[in-house]
């Protein structure tokens, strides 16, 4: 579609550039293909008429006449570098999205190299107990609060850039984004849990950090970035259904 646009801005510029108002001093002009000054005339070719002609110099208005057409001419290229960049970004987005695998999942671009970051064994621990989280699984059937956790007090991925940008392949349509996690002890909270007995919906409360997202594939494919510099922490990509405790987590740290 852009190519197409591009053809036609350029087949528009060419059109123009073969065409030009030569305007004369008392307001009218002529459509021609070109023209050229000789002494005291000008002697241009008369699209109107498909003929060489003269007329006397002093009846045309150069300075309009010339003024206009680098003008047009300006405006036309200037639209034509526009299209032509976005095609370069489009041809870039289309090499990078090419890198990135097909299978549900979150991956960052190292060099020439595409790395997977694995998805966390997450636990939903409250006062009573502490259960391993299955997705899609039933929301325990408990009441009051809890926590949803990932073990370990760092995490093993560890990036060093504050800006580090991710790539989440969706499964299906879900919630996602990137999170601040919480160290407490050997593990790390993911998010506060509040259990609804009566609805058995959950109420979730993970720290969301502001980001960036970029989509770049119909099939659920976007590329997410902090707003803002991450501080040196631990952090997550998480992909979830609001209130209903299917979360998956994919855990690293900035330092």
């Amino acid at each position: 579609m852009r190519k197409a646009r591009l053809a036609l801005v350029l087949l528009v510029f060419t059109a123009w550039a073969a065409n030009i108002k030569l305007y004369l001093k008392d307001g009218g002009y002529h459509i021609v293909r070109e023209y050229k000054v000789e002494t005291d005339r000008v002697h241009f070719y008369s699209v109107e008429r498909s003929e060489w002609e003269d007329i006397p110099l002093d009846l045309v208005d150069l300075k309009r006449t010339e003024s206009e057409a680098a003008a047009r001419k300006q405006t036309l290229e200037h639209d034509a570098k526009v299209l032509s960049d976005e095609e370069t970004a489009e041809r870039a987005m289309a090499k990078e999205t090419s890198r990135i695998p097909q299978n549900p999942g979150v991956y960052w671009l190292d060099g020439d190299k595409t790395q997977t970051l694995k998805v966390a064994q997450s636990a939903v621990h409250t006062d009573k107990r502490r259960e391993i989280l299955k997705v899609l699984s039933p929301i325990p059937a408990i009441s009051g609060k809890g926590t949803l956790e990932v073990d370990g007090a760092h995490s093993a991925n560890v990036f060093h850039n504050p800006e580090q940008e991710f790539y989440i392949q969706l499964s299906e349509t879900e919630r996602f984004g990137i999170c601040k996690l919480t160290t407490k002890g050997v593990v790390r909270i993911v998010e506060n849990l509040t259990y609804m007995p009566v609805t058995k919906d959950v109420e979730e409360e993970p720290a969301i950090i502001d980001i960036f997202r970029q989509q770049l594939d119909p099939s659920g494919l976007y590329k997410i970035w902090p707003k803002e510099k991450l501080a040196p922490g631990e952090y997550a990509v998480i992909e979830y259904t609001a209130g209903k405790l299917n979360i998956q987590v994919w855990d690293f740290a900035i330092q």
